[in-house]
């Protein structure tokens, strides 16, 4: 009996400091791609340890929760609704804007973490400084960003009378690009030869007119569209001997791509992590500002110059954070 007793009491002692311990937060991680892919993990890497600042750590104060697409873009819809459906603390996006539309469809409660080509434009924030409801993370692009690139392809191809540019017609930030575009390349005086793809089939005639129409180089802003389709673009690149400059990551330059140029992954990453902790401590989304990068990687393929018998300038290339050779 007076065991028993001790165990009661032992058990009345504890059932306090049970009840105020804290149950461990979920973090939902909503993925385009596929955890095994390098470039992935690198930015997973990157997420923890801006989590880890805070004092969070997965398997031991955090869990997640990871479903992933696998380039599937189709799935996300599902994927984010079992998010949801398992009641996960936040929710954050890999692979830019696909999934991050897909979580802002799936809750207007939970709390989303994101990175997105242009934040506004496509509808996910109200703006960067005030972004209300349940959405807050970091914005890629911006029209300093557009007019980089058209500086990078001039400064590429000085002597390039005609700047081409490849478009998505129902790309959310088509309008500002189309504005930036022009402006930018009037200012160095430039011809601007736009042309408007939806489909593979008219990705495969725009290099052909490109070409026809004495296009010296062609930019392609990061789009989803024009970025699934980067394979393809950098073989008639390389087909009808243009150069190019993207507004992809690295992935453009390592797919064979001359030039691209893009936010620091590592960087965005880092930051989500800080942000998502911030909201695991009670912050509100509205509250934090969505931020814009200032870190960016310029990648060239040298190989590729190469094959089109063009000689990077040196003043590119001293600005560049990896060279393919």
């Amino acid at each position: 009996m007076r065991r028993m007793a001790l165990a009661l009491a032992l058990l009345m002692f504890a059932l306090p400091v049970i009840a105020q311990q804290k149950p461990v937060p979920t973090v939902g991680f909503l993925g385009v791609a596929s955890p095994d892919v390098p470039l992935v993990a690198s930015n997973l890497k990157s997420f923890w340890e801006g989590m880890k600042e805070a004092g969070f750590i997965e398997g031991q104060n955090v869990a997640v929760e990871y479903r992933w697409a696998e380039d599937h873009y189709d799935r996300l819809p599902a994927l984010a609704d079992e998010l949801v459906h398992r009641k996960v603390d936040v929710i954050v996006n890999e692979g830019g804007s696909p999934s991050a539309q897909a979580a802002r469809k799936a809750t207007s409660t939970i709390p989303i973490v994101f990175h997105a080509s242009d934040a506004v434009a496509e509808g996910l924030v109200a703006s960067l400084a005030h972004p209300g409801g349940n959405l807050t993370g970091v914005s890629l692009y911006g029209p300093e960003r557009d007019a980089k690139l058209f500086q990078l392809a001039s400064e590429l191809m000085p002597t390039a009378d005609v700047i081409g540019l490849l478009v998505n017609p129902d790309a959310a930030a088509l309008e500002r690009t189309l504005r930036v575009a022009q402006k930018t390349t009037m200012a160095m005086g430039k011809q601007l030869l736009i042309l408007k793809v939806g489909t593979a089939g008219e990705i495969d005639a725009s290099f052909a007119s490109f070409r026809e129409r004495g296009a010296g180089v062609v930019v392609i802003p990061s789009d989803i569209f024009l970025n699934t389709h980067t394979d393809q673009i950098v073989q008639l690149a390389a087909r009808y001997a243009i150069p190019t400059v993207s507004g992809q990551d690295r992935r453009f330059a390592a797919a064979g791509g001359l030039l691209g140029i893009a936010a620091s992954l590592s960087t965005t990453y880092h930051l989500k992590g800080v942000y998502t902790a911030r909201i695991l401590n009670g912050a509100k989304p509205a509250d934090l500002p969505v931020q814009q990068p200032t870190a960016f990687e310029l990648v060239i393929n040298l190989k590729t110059a190469k094959a089109l018998g063009l000689t990077v300038p040196p003043s590119i290339l001293v600005r560049a954070d990896e060279v393919i050779e």
